[in-house]
């Protein structure tokens, strides 16, 4: 997961070697291209799982539908609102939207845990997000208000619909679809539906090479490995744990606009970060056993040796 969103962090500082390339051909191409290579290398196992995948095709529809709406409305976040802004918003705004579509869908109950992660990575995201807004205000290419209103709606477009995709391929897999299967058919499939945008919008991405080599490298690595390996991390963990991970993204877009594009991070940006980090930290720390000396004593409902006569409810820590 962690890697993933590692390699999800650096398509924006990417996407501005191609200045000509508009947004939507940028998340045609990337996630088109990359879902499209997703089905290929998992077409045996889509084959061999056809039955599963045909019960489940109304969340594999779904899930679809939201691939292919997520880069367009990732994308345009970004070009509207700045690249750092745009990642924040749609990618900090995306564990919320997870919680409450397993809420609403599987109605499953919020850790503790996950609550103080949450609360850390989307306090940093603020925080970053503030930073880079006064930053753009101020600067030569200062953004209108009604452009970066906009960006940050699409923003919250693009963080639900991949919280949403994340759930989908979450519920396919929990459900005996391998990881492969579920995330080659929903990706093949959301992949099929960009088709179309990108011909209508890709011609500048065949105008040099230089466009060409920012289009194949959005498509083979953030896209194909990073969600293949996204894939891997969903057959683990729940969705909105997977994207309360992925708050590591804007955190790697923001440090690469800074030491790759030339942008300036305030001090509240890098106190975002740090956040975020802590985010990561709460996480991905294991949990402790539970102590021996912590079993229950001997009582009127009690067996012999402290365990309970009655039925206990596990709840996840």
């Amino acid at each position: 997961m962690l890697v993933a969103s590692v390699l999800w962090g650096t398509t924006g500082t990417a996407a501005t070697f191609a200045p000509a390339v508009g947004p939507l051909a940028i998340g045609a191409v990337a996630m088109g291209l990359g879902g499209l290579l997703q089905a290929l290398l998992a077409a045996p196992h889509i084959a061999r799982e056809a039955p599963g995948l045909r019960t489940q095709r109304g969340v594999v529809l779904l899930g679809a539908l939201a691939v292919g709406a997520y880069p367009l409305a990732f994308y345009s976040s970004m070009h509207l609102a700045g690249v750092a802004a745009g990642t924040v918003v749609s990618i900090g705004s995306a564990p919320l939207a997870s919680a409450v579509i397993e809420r609403v869908a599987d109605g499953r109950r919020l850790t503790r845990r996950w609550t103080v992660g949450a609360t850390l990575g989307l306090s940093g995201t603020v925080l970053l997000c503030a930073a880079e807004a006064a930053t753009a205000a101020t600067g030569p290419g200062a953004r209108s208000v009604g452009s970066t209103v906009l960006g940050v709606g699409l923003g919250l477009v693009a963080g639900f619909t991949y919280a949403l995709y994340s759930w989908a391929a979450h519920r396919l897999i929990s459900r005996g679809v391998t990881s492969g299967a579920a995330m080659g058919a929903v990706f093949g499939l959301g992949g099929l539906l960009l088709v179309p945008v990108l011909l209508a919008t890709g011609a500048p991405l065949l105008s040099s090479w230089s466009n060409a080599a920012v289009g194949a490298y959005m498509a083979l690595v953030p896209m194909f490995i990073g969600y293949v390996l996204f894939g891997w991390g969903l057959a683990h963990v729940p969705a909105s744990t997977a994207t309360t991970l992925s708050l590591l993204e804007p955190a790697v877009a923001a440090v690469l606009a800074v030491l790759v594009v030339g942008e300036r991070l305030p001090l509240p940006g890098w106190l975002g970060i740090a956040l975020v980090v802590g985010c990561l930290a709460v996480l991905t720390t294991p949990a402790r056993p539970a102590s021996k000396d912590r079993l229950p004593l001997p009582g009127p409902d009690t067996g012999p040796r402290g365990e309970s006569a009655a039925p206990i409810m596990i709840r996840e820590k």
